[in-house]
C-alpha cells in the first residue's frame, strides 16, 4: 500500500496542522478538498482537487489516480440537506445502501469509512498520524476548576452523553447547574456565542465536549484549538471540560498560554469524572 495521504478536508486549524506534519515528516500527501467549504487560499498552495458533495465517484477516481494509500478526514463541513444535493451514481448507489444512516453524522461518516474501506483505502484518525492531538487527564496550564465547575462540568457530561446517544451535537454549557444551551448544527462557536445571552453572570459556566457513545474515532473526534478559548473568554466562561483520550486539542501550547492568559482552565476528564 502507497503511504501517500489522502486529506479530506473541510475547514479549520487541523487540516493546516496535518500538511504541517507531512511537509515536516517528508511524507506524500494529496488534499481532496470540498467546494464552499474548505479555504482555497491554503488549499492551492499544494498538491489538490475539488470536488462538491455528491461527487463520489470522482472523488474516488481522484484518489486512486494519485496513488493515495491511507486517507484522513478532517475539518469542519458545513453538509447540505440530500434534497438539495446533486449526486452523481456512485453516491446514489451508496446511499441507497447506507438508507436512513445518511441522515445521521455517525452513521454518515461510519458510510463513507465503509465505502472507502472497500475501495482498498485505509481510513486513519487526525490523532493516529499526530498523537500530540490527543486530550490528557487533569487541568491543563495554571488554572483549576472550583467545586462549583466541576459540578456544573458533571451535570455537562451526562447531558451531552445524552445529547451524543440521539445524534445530534457533542458540547453543552452549563452554569451554576442549568444547561444554557446544547450544540446542534451551528457547531461549537455558534453554541458559544448563542450562550452568551442566556448566561448568569459576567463571570461563570463551563462549556463541556464528550464523544458520542456510538463515535466513529477516526473522524470527527470533538476538538477545542485557540478560537474556541477566545470564545469561552469573551462570553465569560471559567473553563473549557473536553474528554480526555477521545478529544483533540490543537495547537496545544498556544491554546493552553491562551487559556493561562484569559484565566480559563482546560480540564481533560475521564470516566472518573
Amino acid at each position: 500500500m502507497s503511504n501517500k495521504l489522502g486529506i479530506l478536508l473541510g475547514r479549520g486549524n487541523l487540516p493546516r496542522l496535518l500538511v504541517e506534519f507531512c511537509q515536516q515528516s517528508n511524507r506524500p500527501y494529496f488534499l481532496l478538498a470540498f467546494e464552499g467549504q474548505a479555504e482555497e487560499d491554503f488549499v492551492k498552495k499544494h498538491p489538490h482537487a475539488w470536488i462538491k458533495f455528491g461527487e463520489v465517484g470522482k472523488g474516488l477516481k481522484i484518489l486512486k489516480e494519485e496513488n493515495v494509500g491511507e486517507i484522513v478526514m478532517v475539518g469542519a463541513l458545513q453538509r447540505p440537506s440530500l434534497k438539495t444535493l446533486k449526486m452523481d451514481l456512485k453516491t446514489m448507489e451508496w446511499v441507497a445502501k447506507i438508507g436512513k444512516k445518511a441522515f445521521g453524522d455517525d452513521g454518515l461518516l461510519g458510510g463513507v469509512i465503509s465505502l472507502l474501506e472497500k475501495e482498498g483505502f485505509k481510513v486513519l484518525g487526525a490523532h493516529e498520524i499526530m498523537n500530540t492531538l490527543l486530550m490528557k487527564p487533569g487541568a491543563l496550564g495554571k488554572h483549576d476548576p472550583d467545586a462549583e465547575d466541576l459540578q456544573d462540568m458533571k451535570r455537562g457530561i451526562g447531558v451531552a452523553y445524552a445529547l451524543g446517544e440521539e445524534d445530534i451535537g457533542q458540547a453543552v454549557v452549563v452554569e451554576q447547574g442549568v444547561v444554557l444551551a446544547v450544540e446542534a448544527f451551528e457547531g461549537t462557536d455558534g453554541l458559544l456565542r448563542r450562550s452568551a445571552e442566556l448566561k448568569f453572570g459576567q463571570r461563570g459556566g463551563v462549556l463541556v465536549k464528550r464523544s458520542k457513545p456510538q463515535q466513529e474515532k477516526r473522524v470527527d473526534l470533538p476538538t477545542i484549538g485557540m478560537e474556541t478559548v477566545r470564545l469561552a473568554a469573551k462570553i465569560g466562561l471559567k473553563g473549557i471540560a473536553l474528554e480526555a483520550g477521545a478529544g483533540l486539542i490543537l495547537n496545544q501550547q498556544e491554546t493552553i498560554a491562551l487559556a493561562d492568559k484569559e484565566g480559563l482552565f482546560i480540564y481533560g476528564f475521564t470516566q472518573k469524572d
